[in-house]
């Protein structure tokens, strides 16, 4: 394979843009479309249940912070590790379909019986399945998706997948705050399936549309990762900016708590900060998903590294914003608003940018790849930004990552995000 700059927009100096044209409105398929649906489902779902779980663990079962803590961070962890051992399972690509409508399933069923949890370790032994499934699934529906959506339409597809993803985190937490009020907290988690259950349906109607693509695939290739072929793919240079972005990318919930403390004034009580902080928080949610529908045209016209790099500037930004600690809600809507387009930018790019770069029978893998290294830089740099502001105050915290963010974005303005050519 020759090196070329495949995502449509990039050029090099020897000659014009080598991406396909714009197309003719056909990319949004009922397959790209089911794929985006059962991301807002699932997430619906699974934001309805991380909502009300703080509620049910102290309420319900008695049990404190730590004990939240410990569940969700090794559910977190789990994701990642079963992300990587999904990789390899969906470069078969007759397996993609039912690999994702099991993860789909399981997830719902598993978060939905957390509502009939008598002990804390129900809770956990759930959360745990119902997260490790989330991470098995997700590289057959990205390799699922990548198969449904004509190459010059990556970006647009991806965009869709996550603008799914990020409108449920927007439903998610209001249906729960709804749920809670009229039928109490257990009876909430209990709904908390249904929503995962119509996106296992969904995924299924996806399923269904790409079965064409792959009617005659050789089904039978040993499930390892062949790391040579990975590396010869040029899959280790755009892993570098994108390990330099996930180690600054912290988890949301140390933003909300930021804004809660600095919303936490004389005129205004702790409650109603952090029902404040919560409000904008949304923004987040609605802006990424916003973001990422915009950002997939953009990719499809000019390619990974600008999408990629714009996505970087913008958390360095809201992180200078959190890290300045202004009181008024609207510098923190502000600053809300810029991670949510920061990530709206990132995700579609990192996913694309594989599609593009990757045989389709070796997406699987890349995706599994991907996935772990989300999962590890989120983990490390949510625990390096906690431990920074224990130690020497939110303004050090939020500046480490800043400092990731900005290191990210000068790598991506490098030769790190051009692509091998495939004809997948």
């Amino acid at each position: 394979m020759s090196e070329s700059p495949t995502p449509p927009g990039e050029r090099d100096a020897d000659g014009p843009d080598t991406g396909a044209p714009d197309g003719d409105g056909r990319w949004l398929t009922k397959g790209v479309a089911g794929v985006g649906l059962a991301s807002f489902f699932s997430d619906s779902g699974h934001e309805i249940a991380t909502a009300a779980l703080p509620g049910f663990l102290s309420s319900t079962l008695h049990a404190g912070a730590g004990v939240l803590g410990v569940i969700e961070g090794l559910s977190d962890a789990l994701t990642g590790l079963t992300k990587l051992a999904g990789g390899p399972l969906a470069d078969r690509p007759r397996r993609r379909a039912a690999l994702a409508r099991g993860g789909y399933l399981v997830t719902a069923l598993a978060t939905g019986a957390i509502g009939a949890a008598t002990a804390v370790w129900q809770v956990a032994v759930l959360r745990a399945l119902a997260w490790g499934s989330r991470g098995v699934r997700s590289p057959s529906r990205d390799a699922l998706l990548a198969s449904l959506a004509p190459r010059h339409a990556y970006g647009r597809a991806f965009g869709v997948e996550r603008a799914g993803d990020n409108l449920g985190a927007v439903a998610g937490p209001l249906l729960a705050a709804l749920l809670v009020s009229l039928i109490g907290v257990r009876h909430a988690m209990y709904c908390a399936a249904g929503p995962g259950l119509l996106a296992a349906v969904s995924i299924t109607f996806a399923a269904r549309e790409a079965r064409r693509t792959y009617a005659d695939a050789d089904n039978r290739a040993r499930v390892r990762y062949d790391v040579a072929a990975l590396r010869r793919a040029g899959i280790a240079r755009p892993l570098v900016p994108i390990a330099m972005f996930e180690m600054g990318n912290a988890a949301t919930t140390l933003l909300i708590l930021r804004a809660t403390e600095l919303l936490h004034t004389g005129t205004r009580s702790a409650t109603a900060a952090a029902s404040l902080a919560i409000v904008v928080y949304a923004a987040h949610n609605a802006f990424a998903a916003l973001v990422a529908y915009l950002a997939g045209h953009w990719l499809d016209r000019a390619g990974p590294r600008p999408v990629f790099v714009t996505g970087a500037v913008c958390y360095v930004a809201g992180y200078g914003l959190f890290a300045a600690g202004p009181h008024g809600w609207p510098a923190l809507l502000a600053a809300f608003v810029l991670a949510g387009c920061g990530i709206g930018c990132a995700e579609p790019s990192e996913s694309s940018l594989l599609a593009w770069m990757l045989p389709d029978a070796m997406r699987g893998s890349g995706f599994g790849v991907l996935g772990a290294v989300q999962a590890v830089g989120d983990l490390a740099s949510s625990a390096a930004v906690g431990l920074a502001w224990s130690l020497f105050g939110p303004a050090v915290g939020f500046g480490y990552a800043a400092a990731w963010m900005l290191a990210s974005a000068a790598t991506g303005l490098g030769p790190w995000l051009r692509t091998r050519d495939t004809r997948a």
